[in-house]
């Protein structure tokens, strides 16, 4: 893989791009790299003036960095289900930000605050699964929930749990991102 500025640099017009087409548009991006065709997992969040718009990822590498950036970006702008499907007037005033993900790593703990304590505050992503239910938070929703105790619990609501719930088949993977967004890259942004 290389540097984030050139993962940065190749990926976010990627990404607009494809949005773009989705809704009509037409914008160059290179697809060229060879490093776009490996194995990636991402997320691709779309903000307006600092608020939400779309967030939809894969937590799992499946298919290439290409295709899931391309994918993820498309289903966060038209797919999100807690917002309408975005515009084509409403793209330039969109930013984007991609995170890219690590593998995930399964977390051994003997009780909710030992599980609270080995988790690194703005460091972690963290997967939630028990039974059916299953929610993720990307490592940037630490700067909303900085405590760990808040974290957790909007995390389990999120699953569909109640914040106090805890069980013993609940189990925790944790992941770290790269993560990259049009803002960062300074003048010269194509919209």
């Amino acid at each position: 893989m290389p540097h984030e500025n050139v993962q940065a640099s190749v990926l976010l017009p990627i990404a607009r791009s494809a949005i773009g087409l989705a809704l009509g548009l037409t914008l160059e991006a290179d697809e060229g790299a060879p490093w776009l065709q490996e194995l990636g997992a991402s997320f691709v969040t779309l903000t307006q003036q600092g608020q939400l718009r779309g967030c939809i990822g894969s937590l799992q590498a499946h298919r290439s960095l290409l295709a899931d950036v391309k994918a993820n970006a498309v289903a966060a702008a038209l797919h999100d289900p807690r917002f309408a499907p975005l515009t084509a007037p409403e793209l330039d005033m969109t930013e984007i930000e991609i995170s890219l993900l690590s593998a995930m790593q399964p977390m051994q703990f003997s009780s909710e605050s030992d599980a609270l304590e080995q988790l690194r505050p703005g460091v972690d992503g963290v997967v939630l699964e028990y039974g059916r239910y299953r929610s993720t938070f990307l490592p940037q929703v630490w700067e909303q929930l900085p405590d760990v105790g808040q974290f957790m619990a909007h995390l389990k609501h999120k699953a569909g749990l109640p914040a106090q719930f805890w069980a013993s088949e609940l189990t925790l993977q944790r992941y770290t991102v790269s993560k990259f967004k049009e803002s960062d890259q300074g003048p010269g942004r194509t919209s």
